[in-house]
């Protein structure tokens, strides 16, 4: 039982740490419609090419910031 105690609280911790992380992401990307290379792999995105579009980041929340 008291196993089984710490490993749900080490779930929610991880949890916690993972909901922090991502909402730090998109205020990020919200205050700032553009985004730099670097900074798109740093907050763990992917640099894609659209067509007619330019370059823009895959973040792993689902936005798309237009790349600077």
């Amino acid at each position: 039982m008291r196993m089984r105690r710490i490993l749900g609280l080490a779930l929610a911790a991880a949890t916690l740490a993972g909901v922090s992380a991502v909402g730090a992401v998109s205020a990020g990307a919200a205050s700032s419609p553009n985004i730099s290379r670097d900074e798109c792999t740093a907050a763990g995105g992917q640099i894609i090419s659209r067509p007619y579009g330019g370059d823009a980041c895959a973040l792993p929340d689902g936005t798309k910031p237009a790349i600077t």
